[in-house]
């Protein structure tokens, strides 16, 4: 237990009951729903780019960079929510209590530019899905996301769990019209099959033309696993009403966290596998044609890109999932960013003002590039990118403190990790670390 005396998203901590029995279902079904909210971050509007784009410029050879991506992420997951029931501390919390002050607030700086970037991805993904739905123009598009704080408040009236069934509708919602656009591409089993097998292609020069394959592999790692994700997932998994006394409870509940955020997040990876599938299938030799949300939804209505099946109603389709991913990802988003703010900066204010303060601070640069670059929707989606490439560079920042928090025995006690998974986790910081370096150069 924990001598932190605040407690993370007090409003809904501890707030949901879960079975006193050992009831596999029952308990399955009680702990389900954070997992969730994570999996939002790992298929938000970012995504969509990379995940599209790689397929129509390097067909199914990037599916094997979206299963590592998801298997990084399942392990890292697991060590958050971990760490939120354990310790009763989120990362951002237990970062700031073990770490001194000039750490702390380094931390917070790159984390809030990391969220920024996030809130890029999910604030343009909605804009421009009401723009292409409704015709509503970008910049008031993108002014109107300030509601999703209000219409969060507003949910958050009716309990935690009504809050976890939307965005788990949302999810399926995604799932079921990506599944449906995949069936009418009839993609090749044999190249997706293919696709998950490791292949040398990664670090060869790019094709002439298109962004490198290197590039692209590490948008869409910066787009899977996501910084905010860990902070988010080590507070929701305390909203489940446990004994911390009892061992055996808290064994509990870490199990089915694991269960939860593992199915959660193989939905998330079937589809940035169909995201890619599709890119593959439908606009393989488009690539430059299908760089931007509006340019995908034209492509899907224009038979000389999308083929015999293109239609006015598969634009539609996509610009409703669109639509739903970006309003789940600013939920999300929202929530991480008051998660951060009290964590590093033990900010005791109003809910509501941490909430309306942290989505106009990260609502700041998106207004700016609006009014810069309004009329060009390629140059914002061509941010969208870069702002997943540094997500990826900011992520050994989150990684880091995760993994040595969570292998430290005195903190976790028989919840520490096991050896494998702290040298595993390290491997995996470092690797991703070097290949960002790399990545910065070859940009820059």
């Amino acid at each position: 237990m924990s001598s932190h005396k605040k407690v993370s998203l007090s409003e809904i901590n501890q707030s949901i009951d879960t079975p006193n029995n050992n009831h596999f279902w029952q308990n399955l079904k009680a702990f389900l729903g954070p997992g969730a909210l994570v999996a939002v971050g790992y298929m938000d509007p970012g995504n969509w780019i990379t995940s599209v784009v790689g397929g129509a410029s390097y067909k199914y050879s990037l599916l094997f960079v979206i299963l590592i991506s998801s298997l990084i992420a399942m392990q890292l997951q697991q060590m958050a929510g971990k760490l939120g029931i354990v310790t009763q501390m989120d990362l951002a919390q237990a970062t700031a209590h073990h770490s001194p002050k000039w750490l702390r607030y380094s931390l917070w700086v790159i984390l809030e530019l990391a969220l920024m970037a996030t809130d890029l991805a999910e604030v343009l993904g909605s804009a421009i899905a009401l723009n292409l739905l409704f015709k509503i123009p970008i910049m008031i598009a993108i002014l109107l996301t300030v509601l999703d704080v209000f219409l969060l408040l507003l949910l958050m009236k009716f309990g935690f769990k009504k809050i976890e069934s939307i965005v788990t509708t949302l999810i399926l919602t995604i799932l079921l019209i990506f599944t449906y656009l995949v069936a009418l591409s009839h993609p090749s089993l044999q190249g997706i099959a293919e696709g998950y097998l490791p292949n040398a292609t990664l670090f060869e020069s790019p094709l002439a033309g298109h962004e490198s394959q290197l590039t692209l592999a590490l948008g869409i790692v910066g787009a899977t696993v996501m910084p905010h994700n860990l902070y988010l997932h080590s507070s929701l998994s305390q909203t489940r009403k446990i004994n911390h006394k009892d061992k055996n409870d808290v064994r509990k509940a870490v199990r089915f966290m694991t269960w939860d955020s593992n199915l959660q997040l193989s939905l998330a990876f079937i589809v940035n596998s169909l995201l890619l599938i599709l890119g593959a299938a439908l606009f393989f030799g488009h690539a430059s044609e299908i760089s931007a949300f509006s340019q995908m939804y034209n492509a899907l209505q224009d038979s000389t890109i999308a083929g015999a099946i293109a239609s006015s109603t598969l634009s539609t389709l996509f610009a409703l999932a669109l639509l739903a991913s970006g309003q789940n990802s600013t939920i999300t988003g929202t929530l991480t960013g008051q998660i951060v703010m009290e964590g590093f900066l033990h900010m005791r204010l109003p809910q509501w003002f941490i909430r309306l303060a942290t989505r106009l601070f990260a609502l700041l640069p998106v207004i700016i590039v609006a009014v810069l670059f309004g009329h060009q929707e390629k140059t914002l989606d061509q941010l969208l990118v870069y702002s997943q490439v540094f997500l990826s560079i900011a992520l050994p920042f989150s990684i880091f403190p995760l993994i040595y928090l969570t292998s430290k025995k005195s903190l976790m006690g028989e919840f520490t990790n096991a050896k494998w998974n702290t040298i595993l986790g390290y491997i995996i910081s470092i690797i991703l670390t070097i290949l960002n370096v790399k990545l910065l150069f070859d940009i820059f």
